[in-house]
């Protein structure tokens, strides 16, 4: 990648590129953005009792009309195309899935976050903004963290209410943190940046989920092993193991050995079961599914089928989740959906490089000085936490939830964002 050194040579302002008029055009929908960040993660509303409002999806509407008369909306991205097949895969699925009501409600909520993920690729178009977006982004999930340690290991509500849910969730921004440490000079900075890390790895902790263990690890793995700065990464990443060592409880050790028993716990062996069911589903719909959110209402026939007229132990597992990103993507979407959600991931990472390979132009390139730092780092910290959501995802039904998706656009706005000032044509 070359030396930190030669990334640092110049000052450059990366937003010199886009003139003071596309600086600040669309200012409005750029806050508007960050809004529906807030909303829909920090979830303010259930704080104060207006869940009823559905301020989310207000938010979403209101940006689907500055979508609209917006000049700069692009579906070209390879994500983005990827995206409405998808969406219409799903839309197929309303009509013929055995539970139409499901199928449309989680078709209505992708379509949500399609809106919010065009929101981001449209209005979050320079670096300035994209740092702020990540600022804010950091800010809602130390938030986030404080609530889940004061409820115990449980979220805000919504999507992060269940303690895996809010692991992965950590497991997600974890990397943003930790190559923030490296990204910044200022000693301050580096030192909040720190101990943001810290408190998200002890919120995974305080959760006691064994699948976020996992997604932890491998997130702590995959910043070693990319960072640029092996040694500054490896003390850091001592440090925090270290203090994961000094503040876990016993009952968290205990928690996380019993992952080698494997179904020689109810939990695993209810997963396995579930797993199970699942690969039966997708054997029998191997092309297109059942259908979105359809799992829980199929899963008892074919708990049936396996012999379990009572259920696994005399309980039945209908009407549960497949507990497994992959799982869920193969019984409800099929080949086809899944391959569609690989073909996203393969983009995502094809970008990050795409990144990279931008950012070794020449020194005196528009994207130079902490302009080019910042945006090295960000792209290892944005595959990191496709790393953390995928590990953690083998656990946990989150197919639907917005954390992907949300991401997807991140690296599409980063790219976006890079090729302009770069002049580069992916």
């Amino acid at each position: 990648m070359g030396s930190e050194k030669g990334l640092t040579m110049h000052n450059t302002n990366i937003l010199e590129t886009y003139g003071s008029k596309q600086r600040t055009t669309g200012s409005p929908c750029f806050y508007l953005t960050l809004l529906y960040l807030l909303f829909e993660y920090a979830r303010p509303q259930s704080i104060t009792d207006v869940s009823h409002l559905h301020l989310p999806a207000v938010m979403v509407i209101i940006l689907t009309v500055a979508l609209v008369f917006s000049r700069g909306i692009s579906l070209s991205d390879r994500q983005t195309g990827l995206f409405i097949s998808l969406l219409a895969l799903m839309a197929l699925h309303i009509p013929l899935a055995s539970n139409n009501y499901w199928a449309l409600q989680n078709f209505r909520a992708m379509l949500l976050t399609f809106v919010a993920y065009l929101s981001v690729i449209t209005f979050i178009n320079s670096l300035q903004r994209f740092m702020t977006m990540i600022n804010v982004w950091l800010a809602v999930h130390f938030y986030l963290a404080v609530i889940g340690i004061i409820r115990g290991g449980k979220g805000i509500g919504g999507f992060l209410f269940d303690e895996n849910d809010l692991c992965m969730t950590m497991n997600m921004i974890i990397p943003f943190a930790f190559f923030s440490v490296m990204a910044e000079k200022s000693a301050i900075k580096k030192a909040v940046y720190v101990l943001l890390t810290i408190l998200f790895i002890l919120t995974n902790v305080m959760t006691f989920s064994r699948g976020g263990f996992i997604g932890l690890a491998a997130v702590c793995i995959y910043c070693l092993i990319r960072s640029p700065r092996k040694l500054v990464s490896a003390v850091l990443v001592t440090l925090l193991i270290f203090s994961v060592l000094q503040y876990a409880p016993e009952k968290y050790w205990d928690r996380i050995q019993s992952i080698q028993k494997g179904t020689g716990d109810s939990t695993g062996e209810s997963r396995v079961f579930l797993w199970k069911l699942g690969l039966d589903i997708f054997l029998d719909n191997p092309v297109i599914g059942i259908g979105q959110g359809n799992f829980p209402f199929r899963s008892r026939e074919y708990e049936i089928a396996a012999g379990f007229e009572e259920g696994l132990d005399g309980t039945s597992r209908s009407g549960k989740v497949a507990h497994s990103l992959y799982i869920t993507l193969l019984s409800e979407l099929g080949l086809t959906g899944a391959l569609l959600f690989f073909a996203m991931l393969y983009s995502n990472y094809k970008d990050t490089f795409s990144i990279r390979n931008a950012l070794r132009g020449p020194a005196d390139s528009a994207v130079s000085g902490r302009g080019k730092t910042r945006l090295l780092y960000l792209s290892y910290a944005l595959e990191a936490s496709l790393i953390g959501y995928l590990a953690s995802g083998i656990f946990i039904t989150v197919t639907y939830y917005p954390n992907f998706w949300l991401l997807t656009g991140f690296i599409v706005s980063m790219r976006r964002i890079t090729e302009r000032a770069g002049g580069s044509s992916a």
